[in-house]
């Protein structure tokens, strides 16, 4: 039988959001729920994407936010001034809002393993 560490570790390799690399972030020995994953990810900058260049920026909006209505809201919400934005800081921010909201639709799942595993372990 696999130790608690090396399950939560193959958990995790399973778990795939696009643009964050969830078993670099978090370090098994220390997660027991969904909400010790997301702060370590966040902890390690994980929902940081960085899009650069011009045309890479302009590309990503065109396909995810072509109105920049999304992307724009969320350089509010930080309290970005016009002046200070450019497609690849909008771009950017939107890539990052996108991989939070993406791991958060794993909560279930997360929540789910982390229960079977605490019943595993109780059964034994």
């Amino acid at each position: 039988m696999k130790a608690r560490i090396e399950k939560i570790e193959d958990f995790l390799n399973t778990l795939n959001v696009e643009n964050v690399d969830i078993v670099y972030c978090v370090n098994a020995e220390e997660v027991n729920s969904y909400d010790d994953i997301y702060e370590a990810i966040e902890n390690n900058n994980g929902f940081d994407v960085e899009i650069v260049y011009y045309v890479s920026a302009i590309n990503y909006l065109k396909e995810n936010d072509p109105s920049l209505r999304e992307s724009l809201g969320i350089a509010n919400d930080f309290g970005f001034e016009l002046k200070n934005l450019s497609s690849e800081v909008l771009a950017s921010l939107l890539a990052s809002e996108t991989a939070r909201n993406d791991f958060s639709e794993l909560k279930e799942e997360i929540d789910q393993f982390f229960d079977e595993l605490e019943e595993d372990e109780d059964e034994n």
